[in-house]
């Protein structure tokens, strides 16, 4: 299991996260991501991971639990 983590000061708005992964990731009203979930198992680990590294502005990431 992995925990997902995000620094909402980096934090740009792209959405790139929600395009690659909506039941995750999604977009408050002011434009920031919000975490749908912030534990992640191994076998949606690759996915998630993928749309973090997706972020432009490198403001997620997983850190193993």
């Amino acid at each position: 299991m992995a925990i997902l983590k995000v620094n909402l000061e980096l934090c740009q708005g792209y959405a790139n996260c929600v395009v690659a992964a909506d039941d995750v990731y999604d977009m408050d009203d002011d434009g920031l991501v919000v975490l749908l979930k912030t534990r992640v198992d191994e076998s949606d680990r690759q996915r998630v991971e993928t749309a973090a590294k997706s972020c432009p502005a490198s403001a997620l990431w997983l850190e193993d639990e």
